[in-house]
């Protein structure tokens, strides 16, 4: 692959020649699949009354896709570093375009739940192949700038879902939201067959079947006991069950990548505090970001009666705000000027504000549009400045050559939080509501058309109202502890880095006064088998320090103990 060009001392000197171009026909493969993490929700009206769905029924549609998704993201990742990303970029799309047009299609919830994991594996091809092709054409200048972008198309794509759903439920049935992806998808199939270059793990590691099964399994019964502990009660045994056997089979697999030598995820990347920063810091923006979206388009619906599309209008300036501050290059400033800990500090400090901007200012059925105009303005200028700073911290805690590997951990955990966001957040919605209305509905729309009076009419609403302000400071509560704990362990792992990075021994050198001095010498001599030299050294006394000696061979030797006269 001629991803990089070289000058003449040997250093990567620029990136693929088309990478650009390049950039930009994979962000129209990613935009798609993200397209589809959320444009399902203004159309739940739709779908619980054309195909009778219940409330459990239209988490489990939105959840089959993300959480397939997210159970395969390690695997695609790791077959992407193994046989060529290229390869499974391009089979992505062309899965990922079929399971659209069996959604579309589809007559019952069941089939579109079906369809719609069906989709999910096309999904986590596309989401891992798409990150770890941006690392291997970009050199390490503009890397930064471009996964920028890519985090950019990745808010816009989740935020804007509501705005296209909204547009096509406005002209057209349901099912279109879904056949848009394959001409969409047959283009950028096209593009990708004709222009991206195929890059690989040169060593080829075997794949780690065991451990794709095992972190399906696992992801999928926890996030199942989530989902159903709002029916069946959070003690009982349909949803204890469940989650205590998610918790097994995840630790069977972190025991099992821990012994076998070629490992879907090597746990060792753990040890780094920047990656578990940037890892905690992923998982809370996707919780309070999906959680939302699916809360919102509901508030907007049922609560304040919006139409799909003035819906989707209206959570419209969170992806606006996404897309013009990240444009302007506010993500990558913010990264120079505050830091990485302090960008995500920052930025997830606004997404919480945001969130309870939300829920104190909207009002309930008789609010305005104002506060939730600015509780989005704060959310999308909170992901402008977090989202590429996270993104880049995982992908530099980890080899270029399992670039796959990275992405499909990035991606899992923004699948995995927003699955939890919609179950939990959910479930906190129907708790509180269910606390302060009885009714025998499985949904809102359900419940409103049984009740007897409009006064009966409006307590329902006012108790839906109440139940999505309490879930929203639930999820500003969650993203604000993430933020800060991400920026705390990234600001160790700083720490950490600049003590190894310092000099491992000092010179003690007299001073003035016969006290004793600290300085460093870097001599040049003649390496020896053991790395030591002999050279002239600095003037200011005589002591030990780490130096860089040019050996007899041509090659630097690091940690040699130069002697000054």
């Amino acid at each position: 692959m001629a991803a990089m060009a070289v000058d003449s001392g040997g250093r990567e000197a620029q990136g693929h020649p088309r990478r650009w171009l390049i950039l930009g026909v994979i962000l129209v493969a990613q935009l798609t699949v993200l397209l589809d993490n959320t444009v399902l929700n203004v159309a739940i009206p739709s779908l619980t009354r054309e195909l009778d769905a219940s409330s459990s029924d239209i988490q489990w549609m939105i959840n089959a896709y993300s959480l397939v998704q997210s159970g395969l993201l390690l695997t695609a990742g790791s077959a992407a570093d193994r046989y060529g990303r290229k390869k499974l970029l391009a089979a992505g799309l062309v899965l990922f375009g079929i399971g659209s047009l069996a959604a579309g299609l589809a007559q019952s919830s069941g089939q579109l739940i079906a369809a719609r994991a069906g989709m999910g594996v096309g999904g986590a091809l596309l989401m891992t192949t798409t990150l770890a092709v941006v690392v291997q054409v970009f050199d390490r200048d503009e890397r930064v700038k471009a996964i920028a972008l890519w985090s950019t198309v990745n808010s816009l794509g989740f935020a804007s879902g509501p705005l296209i759903g909204g547009i096509m439920l406005d002209h057209f049935w349901w099912g279109a939201i879904f056949l848009i992806n394959i001409p969409v998808a047959l283009v950028a199939l096209v593009a990708v067959v004709r222009m991206v270059p195929e890059s690989k793990d040169p060593r080829g590691d075997r794949p780690d079947l065991v451990g794709a099964v095992l972190s399906t399994i696992g992801m999928t019964a926890v996030v199942y006991a989530i989902i159903s502990g709002p029916d069946h009660g959070w003690t009982s045994g349909q949803v204890l069950v469940p989650a205590a056997v998610g918790v097994l089979v995840l630790g069977l697999f972190v025991l099992w990548e821990l012994r076998i030598p070629h490992p879907m995820l090597d746990m060792h990347f753990f040890r780094d505090r920047r990656f578990v920063g940037a890892v905690a810091g992923a998982v809370f923006v996707a919780f309070g970001m999906g959680g939302s979206l699916y809360l919102l388009t509901q508030h907007l619906q049922f609560v304040l009666g919006y139409g799909p599309l003035e819906a989707g209008v209206r959570t419209a300036p969170l992806a606006l705000t996404v897309v013009v501050l990240n444009l302007a290059g506010l993500g990558a400033r913010m990264v120079v000027k505050l830091g990485t800990p302090g960008a995500i500090a920052t930025g997830m400090s606004l997404l919480s504000g945001g969130l309870a901007a939300i829920a104190l200012l909207s009002g309930g059925t008789d609010g305005t549009y104002g506060g939730m105009f600015l509780g989005l303005v704060m959310m999308g200028a909170g992901i402008a400045v977090a989202a590429p700073a996270m993104a880049n911290a995982i992908m530099s805690a980890i080899p270029q050559e399992k670039a796959g590997v990275g992405a499909g951990i990035n991606g899992t955990l923004a699948e995995f939080g927003t699955g939890l966001g919609v179950a939990v957040l959910g479930a906190v919605l129907s708790s509180r509501f269910f606390a302060l209305v009885a009714v025998s509905a499985a949904s809102l729309p359900a419940a409103l058309a049984a009740a007897g009076s409009q006064a009966e009419r409006e307590r329902i609403a006012d108790a839906f109202a109440s139940g999505l302000a309490t879930s929203q400071l639930v999820g500003a509560a969650w993203v604000l502890f993430g933020g800060l704990l991400a920026a705390a362990l990234l600001r160790r792992a700083e720490r950490a880095d600049s003590l190894v990075s310092a000099p491992a021994a000092t010179d003690a050198s007299p001073g003035p006064a016969g006290g004793t001095g600290t300085g460093r010498t870097t001599s040049t001599g003649t390496a020896t088998p053991a790395g030591t030299s002999t050279g002239t050294g600095a003037p200011a006394g005589t002591g030990t320090g780490v130096g860089t000696a040019q050996g007899t061979d041509g090659a630097a030797r690091e940690g040699g103990a130069a002697q000054a006269p």
